[in-house]
Order: C-alpha cells, then structure tokens, then sequence
C-alpha cells in the first residue's frame, strides 16, 4: 500500500505548527487505499473521534475546526485495518500501534516582533565587568584579584554558600554595552538583580531592591537607557518559586527589620510559605533549606508580584525588554497566566519566557500536562532541547536526531512562540560549552578536579571548531540565540560554580569573538527575523536547511561525515565563511561547513 503524509507539507496539513482555535485545518493524506479515517482525540480524554476523509484524486482529505485550546492527538486509519502515525522525522509510518501526531491548538496571542531575528546574551551580573564605584558587602568574601577562582569547595560545615564575590555591576555592563552590539546582541538576559545574601541571588531577600553590589535603581535605569540607545533591551530573571530563608520575608536569621514568616504566625508573609512543623520544617525548592518555597495560592503573594504596584509592573514600567521565570516547571497555571496578565499590562511589548528543560509544548509536571504555549501564559521558552539536540550533532554526528528535533518543534509549536524560543548552548546550569565539547574530558563529581583543569592546545582547537559548528546552528535555526556570557571568548570550566568564572578580559579568543560578530551579522538578515525553515537534504551525517522570508533566503549546510555532497543554484553565490564567489553550485566536503548567501555581509 502507498501512503504519504507529512504535517510540514502544507498539502497534508494547512497550517504549519500550532494552528489558532477556530481556523479550519486541512490534513491530506496521499495512499491509494479505499477508505481512511482521521482519528482525534483532546489530550486527557479517553474517547477519540473517527472523521471519515473524502476521497480526491488519489488522496484523502478532511476539514477540521477546533473550538478549545488545548493538545490533541491525531492518526489515520487506512481500509479500517492499518494505521498511520508518526514516523522518523515526522515521516508517516505504517503501524498496528500508531504514535500520534500531536496538534496544538492555542487562543490568540502575540509575541514581541523586536526580539525576533535578534541575539540574546546571558550574564551573570557579579561576573561580567566591574566599573565606577565598588560596593561590598559586610560578611562577604571579596576578590581583589578579577581572574581568581571562584570559591568551590564547602566549608568546615560542608556548605558551599555562594557568598564570595568579584564586584560585576551595571556600571561594568554599561562600559562594554558597545562590544555587546559589536556581537549584535540585542537583548541582555540578566540572571537576579534583587538583594539577596548570595552571589546567585535566587534566594531573594527583598523583591522591590536591587542588590546594592550592583548598583541603584538610578543606575539600573542608566544601564537600560544606554542599552536601548543602541538597539538593546535587558531582560530580567524572575524567581518567583521560592524566596530567601534569609529574606524580608522568612527572615530566619533575624537581619531585616520586618516579622518574617519564621518569626511569627502573626506575619503578613506566614501565608506565603508551607510549613510542615512550624517554624523549623517547611517546603523548599528541592529540600534546601535555604530556599524556602512559596505558596503561590496564597493571594497576597499574588498581589505582590502580580497586583497593581507589584514586582512585575514596578520593573516592566522601570523600562526593562521582558522577563525570564525561573522554575516555570514549579509555577502553577494560574498564576503563570497573572504574571502574562501584569507583564503585558504594563508594556504589551514585554517578553516573557519560562526555563523549561523540555518540550513546552507538551510537557508535563508533577503528572499535570502544562499549558504554557496555549496563548494564555508564556510567548516561549528556554530551548535546552536545542542543546541536547545540538550535541547529538556536533559531538556524535547525529545530523538525523538533529533534524528531527528542528521539524517536532515547528510541528509543534506556534509559530508566533517558535520565533521566540531561546537557543542556548550555555548556561549558569551547564558545562561551559567548549568544555563540553571536548573530548575525554574527565567524567568526575570531585570539583577539586573540575577547578585543576584545563584543555591542552589540540583539544582546545579541536573543541572549538565544534563550538563554531554548534553556534551556526543555534543562530539559524528556528529560535532565538542565547549565548552565555564569556563563551564568544573561549571560556571553560565544569559545572556551578566553575561555570560562572569572572570574563577574562584581555584574555579573550579573539578569533572566536570574530565568528560571533560574524554570526551576528548573519543573524540581523531578514531571513532569521520570522522567517520559515525548509529541510533541503538530511541523513545520518549531514544536514542543509533554507532560511526564506520572501525572495530572501540563506542556505546553510553542516556535513559530519566522511562523505562529499554537491550543491546546485541559479546563479552567482557567495558561501560567507570562506568569502568565495561561487557560479551554479558548490562542493560541501567531509567534516565542513558553509554559508550560502546572495551577498556578502
């Protein structure tokens, strides 16, 4: 039996992605079968609908309008006895026991049109520059010295407190705002600014101030101006899961002024928190002690971040480009969907996106499917799945999974959140990238390991030429970069806290720094601004996709394997890597990687 079917075909499914409740969608299915039904069934209802396709010229087809938000999942049923659901690549497979296809289907939204085709940039604010006045911190250890080691290793206690600091401020981010643009980076993802005992500052101790390290309110706004004058917005990080022990709020320790909610039951913050046995035991983001978590039921939380004066509206109105939530994952719908309310409230062109480590579209938490990408919550996410995805590619030749991973999500998400999704590589919660990519690197939990080492030269280079491959993907494909601070610049290290060491100024990669200016230039072409995505050729080892919007369109191609493929084109090209002129075609040999453009950037 023949039968075709592919739901990024449009002749098999009207609307690419998520499709906006209340718009007809067509699927077609190509089989020269004598009957097929579709079959849909709403995610967590047991009954599925079986709708009988028309039979037209050698294909079947069916109309369908959907009234609810929500995932549904569809296959087809050939002559009552075989089925069709997805295959590799979300190719159609014949099977008793079909894998469905999954439909999104959301209510209208928008997300920001000038955080499309742009470049983000993640920093860890203590670690990044220091500039002006230097602000310490009474109990906190201070390096003098800007290149040292971060503290690692635990105390006489065997706690490692995060409370040693290097003096990164705005004043520092504001003095290299121009070599970010250079990047053409045009939003700064700031990890937590509020006071906090920490240098990680997710354990917030007051929401309404900035950590004085950093600098004042007024210096904030200073940074935002300065940054928007060239074109770049600051995204703040959002930790509204837990709170500080050591915060206005518990205040544990007895330091700020107020009746926190382990003083007292008489607290006006007692109703934020779980407490298992008053006051010692309570519910913390994932049993540290030192993070206690929040009821975010509780209405006065609400209103505080999310009412009239709140966190949210006091910082969007300040002048801030969106925020980032941390923990999206341990938010419950309803109050994602008040901080959406606030936030766009106070500036409908603010961002909003949540870390999820997974497909946001269909993930589930504590055994509740998530409705982030529904239209009423979040406008994307963080895309740690594009760095899993990326790895497979680049560390193990897998161009297949990799290609996969491209298609689900298109297929998946809508479009309008897909453009705003971040692509990371890096993270404050990962292996520095180049470290990552090494090879045989030493797999060990000893983190007196983790500070002693270092790439040698060959490892060094050979680790970057992946790292080069990796970042043309990530800012090519579907999404947003994000890249975190210092990886343009060749930094290492293994995981927290030897990820997040202080920039290495004067020191930096200079050659790696060119690719990324390079890359960002590539980036600020309209293709990469919404633009659509087109698989040309995959296989195992190789992958060349299309970047169009209109008669715009960039082709990149990334070989992996051993194998030689030629490129055929109208015309004169130019592949921008190597800056060659090319006439009708182009030879990708073994292990390499092009750019195709009409023009030089």
């Amino acid at each position: 039996m023949n039968y075709y079917f592919n739901p990024l075909d449009k002749r098999c499914k009207s609307v690419t992605g998520g499709a906006e409740r209340k718009t007809p969608v067509t699927f077609r299915v190509f089989s020269d079968a004598s009957f097929c039904d579709l079959v849909i069934r709403k995610d967590g209802e047991n009954d599925s609908c079986y709708c009988a396709m028309e039979r037209e010229d050698g294909s079947f087809t069916y109309t369908l309008t959907l009234g609810d938000s929500g995932l549904y999942w569809y296959y087809f049923r050939l002559d009552k006895k075989q089925y069709i659901g997805a295959g590799e690549g979300l190719n159609a497979a014949l099977s008793v026991n079909p894998r469905a296809y999954q439909l999104t289907i959301f209510t209208p939204f928008e997300t920001p049109d000038w955080i499309k085709g742009g470049a983000v940039y993640q920093i860890f604010p203590d670690r990044f520059r220091r500039g002006g006045e230097i602000r310490k911190k009474e109990g906190r250890t201070f390096h003098e010295k800007w290149n040292e080691l971060p503290v690692y290793l635990p105390d006489e206690n065997g706690e490692v407190k995060n409370d040693d600091f290097f003096g990164g401020n705005f004043a520092g981010i504001e003095e290299k705002l121009d070599y970010l643009a250079e990047l053409g980076v045009t939003a700064i993802y700031l990890n937590p600014i509020f006071e906090a005992f920490s240098n990680h500052r997710y354990d917030t101790g007051d929401f309404m101030k900035i950590d004085r390290t950093l600098g004042t309110e007024e210096e904030f706004k200073s940074l935002l101006a300065a940054a928007r004058s060239r074109g770049i917005r600051v995204i703040l990080d959002g930790v509204f899961n837990h709170t500080g022990a050591d915060s206005r709020y518990f205040n544990k320790f007895g330091r700020y002024d107020s009746v926190g909610a382990y003083q007292s039951k008489d607290s006006p913050y007692y109703g934020w928190y779980k407490f298992i046995e008053y006051p010692g035991k309570y519910v913390s983001w994932w049993g540290f002690d030192t993070l206690p978590a929040v009821n975010e039921d509780c209405p006065g939380y609400e209103r505080f971040i999310a009412g009239k004066d709140g966190v949210l509206e006091h910082y969007t109105r300040l002048g801030i480009g969106g925020w980032r939530l941390d923990v999206a994952d341990e938010l419950p719908d309803d109050f994602i969907r008040k901080i959406r309310n606030a936030v766009k409230a106070a500036d409908p062109e603010a961002l909003l996106v949540g870390e999820v480590w997974e497909d946001a579209s269909n993930k589930v938490s504590y055994n509740v499917r998530r409705k982030y990408l529904q239209g009423a919550e979040l406008d994307g996410a963080i895309g740690y799945p594009f760095r899993a995805a990326a790895l497979k590619f680049v560390k193990k030749g897998d161009a297949r999974a990799f290609a996969t991973f491209v298609k689900t999500q298109i297929d998946h998400y809508p479009k309008q959140s897909l453009d705003v999704c971040f692509n990371v590589l890096g993270t404050h919660d990962t292996k520095r990238i180049i470290t990552e990519l090494a090879e045989n690197t030493p797999e060990t939990a000893d983190k007196a390991a983790w500070a002693a080492f270092s790439l040698d030269e060959n490892a060094y280079r050979q680790a970057k030429e992946k790292l080069k491959i990796a970042s043309l993907l990530q800012f090519t494909v579907p999404g947003v970069p994000c890249v975190y601070y210092g990886d343009e610049a060749g930094m290492q290290g293994y995981k927290d806290p030897l990820n997040r060491l202080p920039f290495p100024w004067g020191e930096e990669d200079e050659e790696l720094e060119e690719w990324y200016r390079f890359l960002g230039r590539l980036r600020a072409r309209a293709p990469f601004a919404g633009g659509e995505y087109k698989e040309l050729y995959a296989d195992r080892r190789a992958l060349v996709f299309e970047r169009r919007k209109g008669s715009d369109a960039v082709v990149v191609a990334v070989n992996m394997g051993s194998n030689e493929y030629s490129l055929q084109f109208e015309g004169e090209i130019v592949e921008l890597v190597s800056r060659r002129r090319l006439k009708g075609g182009a030879v990708i040999k073994p292990h390499s990687y092009g750019v195709y453009y009409t023009e030089e950037i």
